[in-house]
């Protein structure tokens, strides 16, 4: 790209994760589909999963989503039943989310996704580790931060 010929858009680093995202998206629908949820939705469920209880912005931080972004997507999450949000009796402006009986119902079968999808991709996890590390230090580094720990 540096040789002043044509930029090519298979050269660009940006368009192969942008391209590996999307394939992964499509990987994740018939998993994901039949639970009735959407990929960005099943990211909000692991990290409750993992912490329940969050605030809209402790979601929204996590998820790199902005409260405008993640709001609609919580109250179709909450009317299909996945999470509940109330506000935060300390704090009336603060929505706090927590996991319902069927997100909790669903922590088990969902373990399994990540190695379906690791056997789609035809990787192992000691394979993905090092590129999650990598894309990660990507991320971090490009949004500014000094903080390289995965």
């Amino acid at each position: 790209m540096t040789d002043g010929g044509p930029m090519k858009l298979q050269d660009h680093l940006c368009f192969a994760i942008y391209a590996a995202a999307h394939a992964f998206g499509q990987a994740y629908r018939p998993h994901l589909e039949p639970h009735g949820l959407t990929y960005p939705q099943y990211l909000v469920l692991l990290q409750l999963w993992e912490r329940d209880d969050r605030t809209v912005r402790e979601l929204g931080d996590g998820l790199f989503l902005d409260s405008g972004t993640l709001t609609p997507m919580l109250k179709r999450m909450e009317a299909a039943g996945w999470v509940a949000r109330r506000r935060d009796p300390r704090d009336e402006r603060v929505v706090r989310v927590t996991l319902t009986a069927k997100a909790e119902a669903l922590r088990r079968p969902a373990r399994a996704i990540p190695e379906a999808l690791g056997c789609a991709a035809r990787m192992t996890a000691e394979e993905m580790a090092p590129l999650r590390e990598s894309l990660t230090q990507i991320a971090e580094r490009l949004r500014g931060s000094d903080d390289t720990a995965a």
